[in-house]
């Protein structure tokens, strides 16, 4: 199958970049496009309110923030997310990059990634979801925090991130982008819009590979070895009755290989350590909206088959996760009031191939639940947004999950939202630590006797906007948080092996972050601050939880004449880290500057310098004890990558 799918990927790839779609425009549509890009629909709530409106605290990342931002990183999604405030991406392997999002501090596991408001990128598939995905064919990254269980069931306890790709406007859009790295890395992607009246269709298509990059030259990889090629192609099919159709299909082929830089080379070395990660990604995407009555009618449903294979030397980890989504909700406006009705079933069954006696992780899982939310308007100024999910877990049983959320509007220039809600998450092997050792000596964990982890969580946020003179505008951000999980899932050594245990006890997170932004004339300024408080309590007392930066400071100033140049400077700083060995780990800064030229409408250069301190944890720490063939990993916490430099080109045709 592996042969049958790159060689699918590769011959759509060459058709689409010779052979773009071409439907034409709709006949008496003369909607200005540039407006439509910039209009902000929120998906993630199901909700046809905006954003504004909303007593659920969204944050959206569009248009050039989000070109700024796939400049730097046109190969993945990593940079796009770490660098807001309340987000650290925590890199799980030290020699293949795998990554997962953390959010206000809690294990990534606890995050739910979306895209079109489907999950694609759970269990088995985590450990590299943020590493395959492209931001090219991206319209939008929304992300909500706190607990979201009432509309996505259980996973969504920190927040969730939902990736809205692109759809056919009256215009065609035909997008190329080539970028090259000075660490070894080449990316290039490709994206194809247009519709008539009838049917649309997008076509998405990116190559990216790197060659092995070793800047502390300590023998191993700090970025691996690997090639992905990925394609995505959507059909839109628009009916008179107002109804649309949407069906599209992704496949994505990946080798990456981490480790030893002369076992990677090809030269000859006795006892090499390495990392192989070998994947196959393909998914279905189907979603019916219909006019029916005063409402909506939505239909969505996804299928996944996700293969991968972890080769470490003397042992092997694979096997082939299967999923599925299905979901029908009904949106109904009721005067002022607004009403969000739905039912959902997900399957989850991973099949471990090859396991050694006693260590097979085979499981399969389904939920079915059923969901309302209510938003409506209490007073002039006072907005209240209600819902509950009840879920039958195939293993956990029943659960019910209420959320209450408020908005307050005492003034043109000031917002206040509150709520809070319960969450869950029904442990499976998949989770950071089980990533970092590669699934090696883990005991099969027993779903039957395993309770599924709890949360209740809170947030406050307060939003201040002032005016400034010549029509410039300051906005103060605050948001504070507090999230409890009950029974978390722990991996413990136990003798050579290890095997989860769910001690008594919980973990909690609190604290707030902080955003003020001001713009005058060409000039933008941004600040940002996380204090994330997390600790871990259990019988044996209250520790500090590893590998979580108390304070970060984030900091960004933009320089740009529209439609011609920008230029930005960024600057980024983590207190010190505990680390699972008890040590603490160093506090560093990480500084960049951005710039991009711009030629007509069309055609745009970029050139980035990223982290241009070389600030590397090989600089001032250890990342391995033992030997180079035989190497006992400490966690990573810094980056290894440190300075690099990335350009390219952005072609863009309306």
């Amino acid at each position: 199958m592996r042969v049958l799918l790159s060689s699918l990927i590769r011959g759509v790839s060459v058709f689409f970049i010779i052979q773009p779609l071409a439907y034409g425009q709709p006949e008496g549509d003369d909607e200005d496009h540039d407006d439509e890009i910039e209009e902000i629909v929120v998906t993630s709530t199901r909700s046809r309110q905006s954003l504004e409106d909303m007593p659920t605290r969204v944050e959206v990342i569009t248009g050039e923030e989000l070109g700024e931002k796939a400049n730097m990183k046109p190969g993945d999604i990593r940079m796009l997310l770490n660098e807001n405030t309340g987000i650290q991406v925590q890199q799980t392997s030290a020699t293949t990059f795998n990554s997962s999002i953390r959010i206000q501090g809690l294990d990534g596991r606890y995050t739910q990634m979306l895209r079109d408001g489907m999950p694609l990128y759970s269990g088995f598939a985590g450990g590299l979801g943020l590493l395959q995905v492209a931001p090219l064919d991206l319209q939008s990254v929304e992300v909500i925090k706190g607990s979201l269980s009432t509309l996505y069931g259980g996973g969504a306890i920190a927040g969730l991130v939902n990736l809205n790709t692109k759809v056919p406007n009256s215009e065609p859009e035909t997008s190329f982008l080539l970028n090259r790295t000075s660490a070894g890395g080449l990316d290039a992607s490709a994206f194809h819009a247009a519709r008539n009246e009838e049917l649309g269709g997008t076509l998405f298509a990116s190559w990216n590979e790197s060659t092995a990059y070793d800047p502390a030259d300590i023998g191993l990889s700090a970025i691996p070895e690997f090639e992905r090629w990925t394609i995505n192609p959507r059909a839109f099919v628009y009916f008179e009755d107002d109804s649309e159709l949407r069906v599209g299909i992704t496949a994505v082929v990946e080798d990456r290989t981490g480790g030893n830089m002369d076992y990677i080379k090809g030269r000859p070395v006795s006892n090499p350590y390495f990392e192989d990660n070998r994947t196959e990604r393909l998914s279905s995407q189907l979603e019916f909206t219909r006019e029916l009555g005063n409402g909506t009618l939505n239909l969505r449903n996804s299928l996944g088959h996700f293969d991968r294979e972890i080769s470490i030397p003397d042992f092997v980890f694979a096997g082939t996760q299967e999923s599925s989504f299905s979901e029908l909700h009904y949106v109904l406006p009721q005067g002022t009031s607004e009403w969000v009705m739905g039912m959902s079933l997900v399957t989850e069954k991973f099949r471990q191939r090859d396991a050694a006696p006693g260590f097979s992780h085979d499981y399969s899982q389904r939920t079915l639940g059923a969901f309302v939310q209510n938003a409506r308007p209490l007073t002039d100024t006072l907005s209240l947004e209600t819902g509950l999910r009840v879920d039958r877990h195939s293993k956990q049983g029943t659960l019910a999950l209420p959320r209450i959320s408020f908005l307050y509007e005492p003034r043109d220039d000031l917002t206040i939202r509150a709520g809070g809600g319960l969450g869950y998450r029904n442990p499976t092997l998949f989770s950071e630590d089980a990533e970092s050792l590669q699934f090696r000596n883990i005991l099969p964990l027993d779903q039957d006797l395993t309770e599924a982890e709890r949360s209740r969580g809170l947030n406050m946020d307060v939003n201040y906007r002032y005016p400034l003179p010549n029509g410039e505008m300051l906005t103060l951000n605050t948001l504070l948080f507090y999230t409890r999980v009950d029974d978390p899932q722990v991996l413990l050594p136990q003798g050579e092996n290890y095997v989860f245990a769910q001690p008594s006890g919980y973990v909690d997170t609190r604290g707030a972050e902080i955003n003020l932004t001001i713009t005058q004339g060409d000039f933008k300024l941004y600040l940002g601050y996380t204090h994330a408080n997390v600790r871990e309590h259990y019988a044996t007392g209250v520790t500090e939880a590893p590998l979580v930066s108390e304070h970060r400071l984030n900091s960004v100033l933009m320089y740009e004449r529209e439609d011609d140049f920008r230029v930005g400077l960024e600057a980024y700083y983590y207190s010190p880290q505990l680390l699972g060995d008890g040590a603490t780990g160093e506090s560093y800064w990480i500084t960049g500057l951005m710039s991009e030229k711009l030629f007509g409408e069309n055609i745009s250069l970029f050139i980035n310098f990223e982290n241009i301190s070389d600030t590397r944890q090989t600089r001032f720490d250890t990342i391995y004890t033992g030997s180079l063939s035989n190497p006992q990993f400490r966690d990573i916490y810094a980056p290894l990558d440190g300075f690099v430099v990335n350009g390219g080109i952005k072609v863009r045709f309306n």
